[in-house]
């Protein structure tokens, strides 16, 4: 498996993770869980948005990882 595969599948991952969390964030009728789910969420967000960054980045240095 490539890099590139590796991170593709790692944002998928984090992708699902994110769904989950979305759903029990819906789901709980808890104030302090559905605060901790949302923040969760964001961190997500910001993990996917690193990863893009760090699959654009192999994809223009090493062009075997497309």
């Amino acid at each position: 498996m490539t890099v590139g595969s590796e991170v593709r599948t790692c944002y998928a991952t984090i992708k699902s993770i994110e769904a989950e969390l979305s759903t029990l964030a819906v789901e709980t009728t808890d104030n302090k869980a559905k605060q901790s789910l949302e923040k969760s969420i964001q961190i997500m967000e910001e993990i996917k948005a690193d990863l893009d960054k760090q699959l654009i980045m192999l994809i223009n240095e090493e062009p075997q990882y497309k």
